[in-house]
C-alpha cells in the first residue's frame, strides 16, 4: 500500500503535467521523454520507496552521514561489494543514453550528461538516509552511478545515428542517398 501511493502520486505527475507537454512535442519527444520518465520511476523505486507514506516519521530517526571513504566495503571486503558496484553501474547505464535522447533538439554534451547524472545521485544519496532510517548513503554509489552514466553516454554516441535514422533527420538520411 504504502508503494501505491508513490506510484499514483507519480502516475498524477505524468497524466496532469508532463503528458500533454510532451506531446506537443511530437510522438518523439513523448515516447523518449515517457521512456526517460519511467526509468526514473524505477531508480526511485529502487534508492527511495516509499516516500510520501515515510515523509510523517523523516525526523523520527537519525540522520546517518554520507560515508565519504571511496570504495571502503571493497577495500574492506565487508558485504557484497562487486554485486553493489555492478548494480550501482548499471543503474546508471540507461541514464547516460535516454537524457541525451531527451535534448535533442538543444544538444547535450558528455560533461552535461555526467554532470546530470552525478547529481541525481547525490541527490538520492543526500536523501536515503533522512527519508528512510535503515539506508545509508556512500560515496562509492555516487562515483559508480556517475560512471554508469558516462558509460551510458558511450552507448549513445555510438547510437546516436541509428536514432537520427529512426527520428527522421534529414541531413542523416542524405548522406546515404
Amino acid at each position: 500500500m504504502k508503494y501505491f501511493v508513490d506510484f499514483t502520486a507519480l502516475a498524477l505527475l505524468y497524466a496532469l503535467v508532463f503528458l500533454k507537454r510532451w506531446k506537443s512535442c511530437g510522438k518523439y519527444a513523448l515516447f523518449i521523454n515517457t521512456v526517460f520518465y519511467v526509468y526514473l520511476v524505477f531508480v526511485l523505486y529502487f534508492t527511495m520507496m516509499p516516500v510520501i507514506t515515510a515523509l510523517p516519521f523523516v525526523f523520527n530517526h537519525p540522520y546517518k552521514p554520507m560515508n565519504l571513504v571511496p570504495f571502503s566495503d571493497v577495500l574492506n571486503g565487508r558485504g557484497d561489494f562487486v554485486r553493489q558496484v555492478v548494480l550501482n553501474v548499471l543503474m546508471a547505464v540507461p541514464f547516460g543514453v535516454l537524457f541525451p535522447l531527451t535534448r535533442y533538439k538543444t544538444g547535450v554534451n558528455f560533461l552535461k550528461t555526467v554532470l546530470f547524472c552525478f547529481l541525481m545521485s547525490l541527490g538520492i544519496e543526500l536523501l536515503q538516509p533522512l527519508i528512510n532510517g535503515t539506508r545509508a548513503s556512500d560515496i562509492t554509489d555516487i562515483i559508480t552511478n556517475t560512471l554508469g552514466g558516462a558509460i551510458g553516454y558511450g552507448f549513445y554516441v555510438v547510437l546516436r545515428p541509428m536514432v537520427n535514422i529512426l527520428r527522421g533527420d534529414q541531413s542523416i538520411l542524405s548522406r546515404f542517398r
